[in-house]
This record gives C-alpha cells, sequence and structure tokens, in this order.
C-alpha cells in the first residue's frame, strides 16, 4: 500500500515547525535552509502552506538526470544515488515544486525521503495539516470533498 504526504494548507498556521524538525532528523542542526520541506508563506492574506515532494509517479527529476542517479524506494520516495550524482542540479531546475534541492553544506542534492516511512514532520505539526496517508484513501477523500462543494454550489443555484 503505497502512502503519501498530504497537505491542507486551510489548517497551516505558518509556524514552521515541519522545516525545524525535518531539517534536525536529516542534517542534525535546526536549519530550515537544510530542511526537505519549505513553508511559503502569503503574508497579505494571510494564507501559509507548506510544499514538499509529491513523489510524482511520471518524476521530472528522475527523468532529467543525466546518470539515472534517482530512483525510488521501497516506501515509494523518490531518493537520490549520492555515489552517481553529479551535483549538475538538472532535477532541481525540472521539479515543478522546487522540492529537489542542493544541501551547501554536504555539497549534494537532498529531497524528501518520506524519513524512511515515518514522517517526523507529520508527527509534529502541530496544526495537523500535513498527514501521512493510503493513497487511494486520500484521492478519495478529496473526490469527495470536491463532489460535497459542488453539490452545494448546484444546490444554492437550483
Amino acid at each position: 500500500m503505497e502512502k503519501i504526504l498530504v497537505v491542507q494548507p486551510e489548517k497551516c498556521t505558518g509556524c514552521r515547525t515541519c522545516e525545524l524538525i525535518c531539517s534536525y532528523t536529516h542534517t542534525g542542526e535546526v536549519n530550515p535552509a537544510r530542511a526537505r520541506i519549505s513553508v511559503f508563506s502569503f503574508e497579505k492574506i494571510g494564507f501559509s502552506t507548506p510544499v514538499v515532494c509529491q513523489q510524482c509517479t511520471s518524476s521530472a527529476c528522475m527523468a532529467v538526470c543525466p546518470v539515472g542517479g534517482i530512483s525510488r524506494d521501497d516506501n515509494g520516495a523518490m531518493t537520490v544515488n549520492h555515489d552517481r550524482c553529479l551535483r549538475c542540479k538538472m532535477c532541481a531546475i525540472a521539479c515543478p515544486l522546487g522540492a529537489t534541492l542542493y544541501d551547501y553544506v554536504e555539497d549534494k542534492m537532498v529531497k524528501c525521503d518520506l524519513c524512511g516511512g515515518d514522517p517526523a514532520c507529520v508527527k509534529l505539526c502541530p496544526s495537523g495539516a500535513i498527514s501521512y496517508q493510503d493513497a487511494n484513501a486520500a484521492n478519495f477523500a478529496k473526490r469527495k470533498e470536491y463532489a460535497a462543494r459542488f453539490k452545494d454550489v448546484y444546490e444554492e443555484v437550483g
């Protein structure tokens, strides 16, 4: 059963706890610049949302790697083989979400690895904006939510 990270932006408070725990989990230091997740804040409208690798089925990062240095692991996470990686940064350029990053301290490309199947950001997000769900259940829940919205609009009009 494949699981994915699901972000609910409407629950995000912009606290950036996910960035802090991600950087600490992977590097041993609290440094949001080294996190594999980023919180984007739109201050004018008071909106924040975590942005993380979506572990795309047809991933641009893997497709552009000239040495085949990106592959999917047993947890469904796209991982970088650091022995093969040239650090050309083509994967970072190709990612539409900006979720493939260059770690300047360790001189390597990094991506969300789902913390080996137990994402730290999920466990410590105080508002529950990030969850780790079965991919099929997450997709079903999203479709059900859209159907409910459509039904409400239909009832207002009809």
